[in-house]
Order: structure tokens, then sequence, then C-alpha cells
């Protein structure tokens, strides 16, 4: 299975420190190889193997909101 770049729209990531609590707990999670967040927009950008059920859950316990989760189209989406 080949790597899919997801884009996870999230509430509640209000600072640097959140946004990094957020890419370590996905890069802590089978099947994730990338995730970069970015707070200001309240976007997390991952490249995974895993299905999106993970992937919210994952954000959950890490104490934000998840949105929505979506294919990433481009570089900035």
């Amino acid at each position: 299975m080949d790597a899919m770049k997801r884009v996870i729209e999230v509430e509640g990531m209000c600072c640097k420190r959140c946004a990094e609590r957020a890419e370590k707990k996905l890069l802590l999670t089978d099947g994730v190889s990338g995730a970069k967040a970015n707070f200001k927009k309240g976007i997390i950008f991952v490249e995974c193997e895993t299905g999106d059920d993970v992937l919210a859950v994952c954000v959950t316990e890490a104490g934000f909101t998840v949105k929505e989760i979506r294919a990433r189209r481009g570089l900035f989406d």
C-alpha cells in the first residue's frame, strides 16, 4: 500500500507546543511516516498508510477535536 497524503482539520490547536504535541502523537502511530502541523491554520498534513479512523483517534487522544480529514491535493491544501 502506497503512502497517502491526508489533511486533518482540527480545533483546539492554539500554539506551537500544541502543534508539536499533535505531530509527536501522530509520528508514534504505526503507519504514519510524516506529520506537520500548522496551528495558525488549524491543520495537520500527514503522510500515512493507515485509515482515517486511526488518525482521528490519535488526534483526539492528543487533545484536539477533528473537524475533517480529507485527501491532500496539492502542496498547500
